[in-house]
């Protein structure tokens, strides 16, 4: 099935799905810090292990876009449902005062969108996005339901000529704009857990007031290099400290946002995990 087939066919299934839904439930309280491990699923009567957002339909829901391409720097409505067995899924837990965290970034890791779209009592999904730069893009739906954590995703098409930027190097260090520069400690290992620590000075000087974003010291999204495998965690209660599970060896690029002085900053590393000498 061509681009074009597969767009109409999805445009087809959200009509369909949307005019048959009811209406949205009740929220519930936060649950959950990280979908950092791998999930299982059934394919063929066999039971197969995948990591999060690499499907765009896994454990009985699909992610549903009413649209696969958007036009560059005009800001466009993006809307999609979450469809389970029953039709658009309308219940959704909170998580970290969100029920649904939508990430889009171009697969060579520019143009990071962390964003909470709103529902309409029918299970729509929307929100507008406004997106610069041409290229192919992944969005990862990121929301939990009756506690369990799901993360799916699929393909965004920006139409335009692009050269696509290689992976920096890894480093310790990050520039989030303003004066705002990132610190980065801690070893990251594959297949085990990894501790991050993160400072964050401003000019020079350390910031110690920082409050809570999205009800935590800050959020951390993961992207494995070649196939963009998913991981999203949150800092401890009092700072900017992670755990979180690389699953393999290789490069990913990490994402940090915290929020200080009334603005979300964004700041990004390359790390590449080795595995564990045994």
């Amino acid at each position: 099935m061509n681009a074009a087939a597969k767009l109409t066919a999805y445009g087809a299934v959200l009509a369909a799905v949307f005019a048959g839904a009811f209406a949205a439930g009740s929220a519930a309280e936060p649950v959950g810090l990280s979908n950092a491990e791998p999930v299982e699923h059934a394919s063929m009567g066999q039971v197969a292990r995948g990591l999060p957002g690499l499907a765009i339909a896994e454990d009985g829901y699909e992610l549903v876009p009413a649209t696969g391409t958007l036009a560059p720097g005009i800001p466009t409505p993006y809307e999609f449902a979450i469809v389970g067995e029953a039709g658009a899924v309308t219940r959704f837990d909170v998580e970290h005062t969100k029920r649904m965290h939508l990430i889009v970034v171009r697969r060579d890791f520019q143009g990071f969108i962390h964003d909470h779209p709103q529902m309409r009592a029918d299970g729509t999904w929307s929100t507008t996005l406004t997106i610069t730069e041409p290229g192919a893009y992944r969005v990862f739906a990121d929301f939990v339901v009756d506690g369990d954590k799901h993360t799916l995703g699929a393909d965004l098409f920006v139409p335009g000529d692009f050269t696509p930027v290689e992976l920096p190097a890894p480093a310790h260090s990050a520039d989030a704009g303003d004066g705002y520069q990132v610190e980065l400690d801690g070893e990251v290992v594959a297949g085990g857990e990894s501790e991050l620590h993160f400072t964050v000075k401003h000019d020079g000087k350390v910031v110690t007031d920082i409050p809570d974003y999205l009800g935590a010291k800050g959020h951390l999204v993961a992207l494995r290099d070649g196939d963009l495998a998913y991981l999203h965690t949150h800092a401890d209660e009092d700072r900017l400290d992670f755990e979180a599970d690389f699953p393999t060896a290789g490069d990913y690029r990490l994402f940090l946002q915290f929020e200080h002085d009334g603005a979300v900053r964004t700041a990004s590393f390359t790390v590449t995990p080795q595995e564990q000498d045994r």
